[in-house]
């Protein structure tokens, strides 16, 4: 799956039959930003342009944009699969941290 992003945000995009157009929205803030466009490089164009809207009027406005996401992920897990996940990443010679990482990694881009 390939996502549009820009400046650490990253895009929802559905298309509207409707207005015949893709429309889409900042993924991840509670803020509610939307941009659309006809075409892909417009959409991107647009993407662009909200984003750094939405930076400029935060500054204006004297309060911290928010982040889409920390980095921080908490999981529940039953313990046999925290266990393999732990033997997985200890025999590759990884942190779970690492491991995990480049599982989702793989997972997101495959």
């Amino acid at each position: 799956m390939k996502t549009m992003t820009y400046r650490g945000y990253a895009a929802r995009i559905e298309y509207s039959d409707e207005d015949q157009r893709l429309v889409g929205h900042i993924a991840g803030i509670n803020d509610i930003v939307g941009f659309h466009g006809e075409a892909v490089a417009e959409l991107r164009a647009a993407f662009e342009e909200a984003v750094d809207d939405y930076l400029e009027t935060c500054e204006k406005l004297g309060r911290a944009p928010q982040k889409p996401y920390s980095g921080k992920l908490m999981l529940r897990v039953p313990p046999e699969v925290h266990a393999a996940v732990a033997a997985a990443a200890e025999v590759s010679g990884k942190s779970i941290n690492q491991w995990a990482t480049e599982a989702f990694t793989n997972a997101v881009h495959a």
